[in-house]
């Protein structure tokens, strides 16, 4: 058994969430007991996870005393970061702000390997982002593009993706252009209007500043003074890869990322993405992030589903 006493109740009461829900969150997650009285806890359970929701308790506390606004998630992305390595600071990693949307939400790493990819991008040209679906490797670099733009560190963002269910053959598809590639590139879009509003990046869109095309359409092409995302990069052959490392220009970066667990690639043909992973280590300027399943900031059940399929 441990008590805790926090001396601010105001801050106690915001730590503690409305009936409790917080504690309740932290109790689970911890594997223990927690009752309030007041501004005072009393944890109840095994003597390690006790220790491991004192911290968690604690680091949201000191969290709160900076006026953080504290958010179900942020408690969930707490237990599941301090679960897995109890050394790790979480004032440190939620006040690291990337990006504040156009409703003031504040975009920062979740966990430590979100921390270490923005680190990453910032010290690096090229960074490539490797891991499965929901580690946030697609939406962080969306959040630093716009980031870096409104600095004035680069005049333009690049977000492309292989259409690689239709080969980029896009001709027999129906519709105009815009109709036939816009399916490959929705999840781009839907990162982008989460950050910016529909208007806004709308207009960067039709004057340029932003740019959303499939792969094929970087060919030939020397982009200067441009932050650069390539997404779904497993669906990349050996040719397409370099064609689009080649592209970068002066002033420019570039983010590659990818699930090299879902190549969608036809039979035999390799990845660009896993040839790059093998051939491009130790050049300077260039830096390789690795997300696992427990990276995964999506609903909880995600890891799970993941976890299952490895299984298999």
């Amino acid at each position: 058994m441990k008590q805790l006493t926090f001396d601010n109740i105001s801050l106690a009461q915001e730590l503690f969430g409305q009936h409790n829900d917080n504690l309740a969150r932290v109790a689970d997650g911890a594997g223990i007991k927690i009752d309030a009285r007041g501004n005072t806890l009393t944890l109840r359970g095994d003597t390690l996870r006790i220790a491991v929701a004192e911290t968690i308790l604690n680091q949201l506390y000191e969290l709160l005393q900076t006026k953080f606004s504290l958010q179900p998630a942020d408690i969930e992305a707490t237990i599941k970061a301090i679960t897995q390595d109890p050394s790790c600071r979480i004032k440190e990693m939620f006040l690291d702000t990337i990006f504040t949307t156009v409703k003031k939400k504040p975009i920062t790493p979740r966990n430590k390997n979100q921390q270490q990819y923005h680190k990453a991008v910032k010290d690096n040209d090229v960074v490539f982002a490797i891991g499965p679906a929901g580690t946030g490797k697609t939406y962080l670099a969306v959040a630093m593009a716009v980031a870096a733009l409104s600095r004035g560190e680069v005049n333009r963002i690049i977000l492309s993706r292989p259409a690689v269910e239709a080969g980029e053959a896009l001709g027999f598809l129906p519709g105009d252009l815009a109709e036939k590639i816009n399916p490959y590139l929705r999840p781009l879009y839907d990162a982008l209007y989460d950050m910016l509003s529909f208007e806004k990046a709308r207009e960067m869109i039709d004057r340029g500043t932003i740019e959303i095309a499939p792969l094929a359409f970087m060919r030939g092409r020397t982009l200067n003074n441009a932050f650069i995302i390539l997404d779904e990069a497993q669906n990349t052959t050996s040719q397409q890869m370099k064609m689009f490392l080649t592209r970068m220009g002066f002033s420019s970066q570039a983010v590659i990322t990818g699930d090299i667990t879902q190549i969608d690639l036809p039979s035999g043909k390799p990845s660009g993405l896993v040839e790059a992973k093998a051939l491009l280590h130790g050049i300077k300027g260039l830096k390789f992030i690795f997300f696992t399943k427990a990276d995964v900031v999506r609903h909880q059940l995600v890891s799970k589903i993941i976890d299952a399929y490895e299984k298999q």
